[in-house]
């Protein structure tokens, strides 16, 4: 009896070390259906802090928002500083709030805000380089790749980052003792990694998963494009799909390669891999344009593409408000929310939509989407089918009025039009009018 007492002790002492509940599904389960929103706290509201973006979580909450993807918010670096607050990925220290933010306590009551509210928070994190004033420069010099005269060195024109070496062990170990600490101290869950492919090899991320997974179940984003990548990260950027339909307006590309270009995707990452798909971020917003300069009328048209077609669909801050200006970069630019275009209502419903729809979801939790038009340079409709759920597309990439003639396995079938409640008629055969820019979402 005692015996039979004993192993039943081990086991339960065994069984609360196993970290997490293993009735609670996966990380990547829970967020396959989720919209992944960007948050840049300078911005964000006129104080940049954040206890001010705190009190915004409730809005969010109601836009439907499932992961807030939180850009650096430690402290910047001053010595080679772009002026005049300076990039937020130049890391004066890994382990310390940036005090033009707030302190401590206040990032530690936006995570657990944001935790109560069922939002899932993912931080940014910058392994690939420090700023020049980082203590690792005069402590650690080995830490850093050195130029062929033995001076730390940096990476193309960011004359304010010095370029980190992860082929010495003691730089990774050093990184992984970063990110553990705002795993463990603010129950973060994930990270958003930047620059994940470049200088950095495949080992680290082994290394940093070793040590992390053990703590908690996290969420993996690589800002990198690369279907080895998904041997460590849960989602990737889907780069090549921003960039062709940023060519559509512009008339260099159209709606055969938009589907092209996903049958190929999913040729070579296949179907587990989440693929973040956007039409607007940080670096799209500032350097290159607004969704409005680079899509035009068709805005809305490629932001319902990107929540239905293809992928695990983000929001910038204030896309969902019509942000019509190329935020600056280095220095204080306030988001305008007046919302002039009345565009939450719009984005609430893509993303209730998303959500809802077990079709819609990203990876292998979703299903890959069927073309069922015949091949046409301005229109492009998909059928997504997971279970007893269907979802059909039919979106015209032009400015121009046409018709999508539909194929087979198009669906035979009276749908709903998810945004104007039209009622339509369905049939491999059957040419549906299109409006320019139209978009249709047709449900049972």
């Amino acid at each position: 009896m005692k015996s039979a007492q004993l192993i039943i002790v081990i086991f339960l002492f065994l069984s609360a070390c196993q970290p997490g509940d293993p009735s609670t599904p996966h990380m990547r389960e829970r967020v396959a259906g989720l919209t992944v929103y960007e948050v840049n706290i300078r911005q964000h509201t006129a104080a940049g802090t954040l206890s001010a973006f705190t009190n915004d979580l409730p809005r969010l909450k109601e836009l439907g928002v499932g992961v807030l993807w939180i850009m650096p918010v430690q402290p910047i670096g001053i010595k080679n500083r772009k002026e005049p607050l300076g990039s937020y990925y130049s890391i004066r220290n890994y382990n310390e709030i940036n005090p033009e933010f707030g302190n401590e306590a206040d990032f530690k009551t936006l995570v657990d805000k944001a935790h109560q509210l069922g939002m899932y928070v993912i931080l940014d994190w910058v392994p690939n380089h420090t700023a020049w004033d980082h203590p690792w420069v005069t402590v650690h010099p080995d830490y850093y790749a050195h130029d062929e005269k033995g001076n730390i060195t940096h990476e193309s024109d960011w004359l304010d980052i010095a370029l980190l070496n992860h082929k010495n062990p003691e730089t990774r170990k050093a990184m992984i003792e970063a990110m553990k600490f705002w795993v463990t101290t603010y129950q973060i869950d994930g990270f958003r990694c930047d620059h994940a492919g470049h200088e950095i090899p495949m080992y680290f991320w082994e290394e940093a998963h070793a040590a992390l997974d053990p703590i908690k179940d996290l969420f993996w984003l690589a800002e990198w494009d690369g279907a080895r990548m998904h041997l460590n990260f849960d989602a990737t950027y889907a780069w090549p799909l921003l960039h062709i339909t940023d060519d559509v307006l512009p008339g260099k590309a159209n709606a055969n390669d938009i589907a092209d270009w996903i049958d190929q995707d999913i040729h070579e990452y296949g179907q587990q891999p989440f693929r973040l798909t956007m039409i607007t971020n940080h670096d799209e917003n500032s350097w290159h344009g607004t969704e409005f300069e680079r899509y035009g009328d068709g805005m809305k048209t490629f932001a319902t593409f990107i929540f239905t077609a293809y992928g695990m669909p983000m929001l910038y801050s204030g896309q969902e408000a019509g942000l019509n200006k190329r935020l600056k970069f280095f220095a204080k630019d306030t988001i305008d929310w007046s919302d002039p275009q009345q565009l939450q209502p719009f984005y609430r419903k893509l993303v209730k939509l998303h959500q809802d729809h077990p079709a819609l979801w990203a990876g292998n939790y979703g299903s890959q989407p069927v073309r069922i038009n015949e091949r046409d340079s301005l229109t492009y409709a998909f059928l997504r089918t997971k279970g007893t759920d269907e979802v059909v597309g039919i979106l015209n990439f032009s400015g121009n009025t046409t018709n999508a003639r539909l194929t087979s396995p198009c669906p035979t079938g009276v749908y709903r039009d998810y945004f104007s409640g039209e009622r339509i008629s369905l049939a491999p055969g059957t040419t549906i009018p299109l409006k320019p820019w139209q978009y249709l979402i047709l449900l049972k």
